[in-house]
């Protein structure tokens, strides 16, 4: 498929990307979006949680919506989107990864960039259910590159599966990372950082056999974070290791359902890899996007609408 060539023009202060990646995470009036709750028992015997919400008539179709890093999903940018998808008729579930529901998950190991096991078993059960005709995906960022991840490396996918949607997703987990460690994206990198050190420690006190105090000082850097606790911790044999497995640029060419990608060309979270140009060109299922402005989840075109809202759900539509 070509690629998309993007129509958005966003007001002056939020062409410059920081401004509108932190005024999108933190400025932004959270819209408001009507949740319920429900817990998954999952086959390992940890739990993930879920909130739905419901079209004002029965639906036949439902979105499952992944928040980023350390986020959760009563974030702007997921109650954004989901409210977006129930008023044009679709039950949305905003599905919280392990650990990020206000609620410490009960094993050693969480989520990470690359862990679809989760996601597949939710779709599974969404298979089943009668209800539903139309199943559809839509992840931020990290939520982003394992929605690519899931849809790429199932030899067959649910037959209900029809469309995935992935914002600001970094494709390539190094070079994301490198692109996190430069100068201008310290504040960035230094709050994910204070955040997941937090879940650390907690977590280092129902495990102390396998965290220590000793390591938890070490802990600096996000690569620091996936070198002490993320590879030993879901089976990889380093940070690298983890990275390169876990990428989702090496699975996108196989996905066999249409999806779009729209990742803004002022994201700095993003390297140059995160741009499938060639892979875009050359398949009929992928959509890539690029628009000149947008940030990292900052496609603003006003406080109750944002641009990509409103593309995911053309997309899906």
């Amino acid at each position: 498929m070509p690629i998309i060539e993007s129509k958005y023009q966003p007001a002056f202060p939020f062409r410059n990307g920081h401004f509108s990646t932190i005024y999108s995470a933190k400025l932004r009036p959270t819209p408001k979006l009507e949740q319920q709750r429900e817990r998954i028992s999952l086959p390992d015997g940890d739990f993930l949680d879920i909130d739905w919400s419901f079209a004002k008539k029965k639906s036949n179709k439902v979105v499952v919506i992944l928040h980023g890093l350390e986020g959760n999903s009563h974030r702007g940018y997921i109650t954004g989107q989901g409210k977006v998808m129930v008023e044009n008729g679709w039950d949305v579930i905003a599905m919280n990864h392990r650990g990020c529901s206000g609620e410490d998950n009960l094993k050693y190991h969480s989520y990470n960039s690359g862990r679809t096991d989760d996601l597949a078993t939710l779709v599974e059960i969404l298979q089943k259910k009668d209800q539903y005709d139309e199943i559809s995906l839509i992840g931020f960022s990290l939520g982003g590159n394992l929605v690519l991840k899931y849809l790429g490396e199932q030899k067959t996918l649910p037959k209900k599966l029809v469309k995935g949607v992935a914002i600001s997703a970094p494709l390539q987990l190094k070079g994301s990372l490198d692109s996190l460690e430069k100068p201008e994206n310290w504040l960035y990198n230094k709050n994910f950082v204070f955040d997941l050190k937090k879940k650390y420690k907690r977590k280092m006190l129902k495990f102390p056999e396998k965290m220590g105090a000793s390591e938890y000082k070490k802990i600096s850097s996000l690569l620091d974070f996936d070198t002490l606790y993320t590879a030993p911790a879901h089976g990889f044999k380093d940070a690298y290791d983890y990275y390169e497995k876990s990428s989702s640029i090496k699975y996108v060419s196989s996905i066999k359902i249409p999806v779009l990608i729209l990742n803004a060309l002022n994201d700095s979270f993003l390297s140059p890899d995160c741009y499938p140009k060639e892979l875009a060109e050359k398949s009929k299922n992928i959509f890539l996007e690029m628009p000149k402005y947008g940030g990292h989840v900052g496609f603003h075109l006003n406080n109750k609408l944002y641009y990509n809202e409103k593309r995911a759900l053309e997309f899906i539509q």
